[in-house]
């Protein structure tokens, strides 16, 4: 079967950042809760989720707006500034570039969806100059209108903005909340990538119709490619 379009999760798929997002915010929930998050808390609680989720679990009530700010921008601008400081890792993953290259020159439809919020997104625009291959005004991003993965909303409104139906798109993800996302969203295929976890950890999910270890491993002839006469 063959899909005419590609919607990418972006931490942690085409950015291998995990391990930063991971670091500070170990920090920040001890800080607001006077312990650290648990690894399982952080693959069920943390990836996908908006912020504000995230702040909601640690303190166990729902944050004022001052606070999911406040906390919001201090993190990441850690976050950012950790990112910046690892040139070595400050590219895209393995063979991103390549299955980018392929799809622009197919004219393949294709969009972000993420749930960092625009700050973020501006910097991986800027960094990774994804300009040259996404259209900006398509990307989805954590805006304070979306709720949260595993909640399908940023894959419906990624697929409409690619003007396709949910069942004709590929999903890219590493996250469970994430995958569980593009499958409430009627996403035509799953694939995980093995960014953080390993590949028996996905065979376990359902939802997932692949398992690749980078970008390379995708095989071009899944995309509906249109042929101009």
């Amino acid at each position: 079967m063959t899909y005419e379009g590609i919607i990418f999760d972006f931490n942690g798929t085409l950015f291998w950042d995990s391990e930063k997002h991971l670091e500070t915010w170990r920090v920040y929930s001890k800080r607001l809760r006077g312990k650290a998050f648990s690894d399982e808390e952080m693959a069920k609680y943390m990836f996908g989720r908006t912020n504000e989720d995230i702040i909601a679990y640690a303190i166990g009530e729902k944050p004022t707006a001052e606070m999911v700010e406040e906390y919001a921008n201090e993190k990441e601008g850690i976050y950012r500034q950790m990112c910046l400081e690892d040139k070595e890792n400050l590219h895209l993953a393995k063979g991103a570039v390549e299955l980018l290259d392929f799809l622009k020159a197919n004219n393949i439809p294709m969009t972000i969806a993420t749930m960092s919020e625009k700050p973020n997104v501006d910097f991986y625009i800027e960094v990774f100059n994804l300009a040259k291959w996404f259209d900006i005004d398509k990307i989805v991003y954590s805006d304070g209108t979306i709720p949260g993965k595993p909640a399908p909303d940023i894959f419906q409104i990624a697929a409409k903005n690619l003007n396709l139906d949910p069942k004709n798109c590929i999903v890219i993800e590493d996250a469970i909340s994430g995958i569980e996302a593009a499958q409430n969203a009627g996403i035509g295929k799953i694939i995980a990538i093995t960014s953080m976890e390993n590949e028996d950890f996905y065979k376990k999910i359902p939802a997932v119709q692949q398992i690749i270890s980078n970008f390379d491993d995708i095989d071009r002839n899944i995309f509906k490619i249109k042929v101009n006469n």
